[in-house]
Order: structure tokens, then C-alpha cells, then sequence
């Protein structure tokens, strides 16, 4: 995936982000997209506490797709993907990841909100303590203040 399509796809997930914060949900947003670095398969913004856009895509994808053609797959996200997203992204054999701000970054949002008690483990972490590697891209800084926009409007009356 080039550049200017990370930049197109984060974009793109913050709107699904920006659509969940309309919804009343928390403002995350993700994407599933195919090989060739363009199509989008599958979007998913943030559904409730435990269905995170991530986990929720990654499971919709392992049903609809085989785990060989994920594995060549890209899901990109606005956020660094928690311990939980990460774990189904790995388990649904999705190959490469792309975020947009850190999960430490997000922390510096939300503070110690309790509806969004963040974990510092970084995905790395998890995808390395697994037997296949996935790829992981992020923070990506071109799009770090559009994404921490959304989650400084949405915390901070909370």
C-alpha cells in the first residue's frame, strides 16, 4: 500500500469514526482492504465497549473471506489496536495493519475516562508473542491531528 492510499484509507476510517461519534458511540473506525490497496471490502465504526470496530470487522472478515486471501489483506484503523482487536485481527489472519495515532496518544484524550480504560500493550507486542508475523504500520503522523480531533471533541464533555 502506498502512502497516499494509507493516507486515503485513514481518512476514510475516520469518517466511519466520525459517523459512530453521531451514533453516540465512541469515535473509532476501521477498514478492510484488499490486496491491491484500494478496493475496501468491508467498514466498521465503533459499536459498543466489547465490539470494537476492529474485532467487529475482523470477525465479519474471517466469515466472509478465507484465511489465505486475508492474510494478504489490510485492516487500517484510527487507532492503534487494543490487546482484544489485536488478538482478532491475528486470529482472523489478517496480514498487515495500519493506524493512525498510538494507543498512548489516545490515553493523552480520554484520560482515565471510564468508559474507555486503555491497556498499554502495544500491538507489536501481541502480534510478536504470535507464530506469524503480521505487519504493522503506525503511527502515521500525517493524519495524528485529524483523528486526535475527533477524540478531543468527543472525551473531554464526557
Amino acid at each position: 500500500m502506498t502512502q497516499a492510499q494509507m493516507l486515503r484509507h485513514l481518512r476514510r476510517a475516520n469518517a466511519v469514526a466520525q459517523a459512530a461519534m453521531d451514533a453516540g458511540r465512541h469515535p473509532f473506525g476501521a477498514l478492510l482492504v484488499a490486496p491491491d490497496g484500494e478496493t475496501v471490502l468491508l467498514e466498521q465504526g465503533n459499536v459498543d465497549p466489547v465490539d470494537h470496530a476492529e474485532s467487529v470487522l475482523a470477525r465479519e472478515a474471517a466469515r466472509r473471506h478465507a484465511a489465505a486471501d486475508l492474510w494478504n489483506c489490510t485492516l487500517v484503523t484510527t487507532v492503534e489496536p487494543c490487546v482484544m482487536c489485536a488478538g482478532t485481527i491475528y486470529w482472523a489472519h489478517i496480514g498487515h495493519v495500519v493506524y493512525g495515532i498510538g494507543e498512548r496518544e489516545l490515553l493523552a484524550h480520554t484520560g482515565a475516562h471510564p468508559e474507555n480504560p486503555t491497556l498499554d500493550l502495544p500491538c507489536r507486542d501481541v502480534f510478536a508473542r504470535g507464530q506469524k508475523a503480521v505487519q504493522v504500520t503506525g503511527p502515521v503522523a500525517a493524519v495524528a491531528d485529524e483523528i486526535a480531533a475527533l477524540h478531543q471533541a468527543f472525551w473531554k464533555p464526557r
